[in-house]
């Protein structure tokens, strides 16, 4: 009998691979979940503490985050 269910995909929406940038920018904050905490303020210290800054070298701010999350489809 063939399969006749639908299948997800966890990266059907995605349109390119990650770049470098993405997935350190993945790791760092999968790492931050882990041993930082989930407050945006968590997020931002620890992005800045391991000095992972913005795509044009600025540190973490509430804007500069929730824009980039936007701009990644997050």
């Amino acid at each position: 009998m063939p399969d006749t269910w639908p299948h997800l995909d966890p990266h059907q929406t995605r349109d390119h691979e990650p770049t470098p940038y993405e997935l350190k920018l993945a790791r760092t904050l999968e790492d931050i979940f882990t041993n930082d905490g989930h407050e945006l303020s968590d997020v931002l210290a620890g992005l800045n503490s391991r000095q992972l800054h913005t795509p044009t070298g600025e540190p973490w701010t509430e804007e500069s985050f929730r824009a980039e999350m936007h701009r990644l489809g997050a």
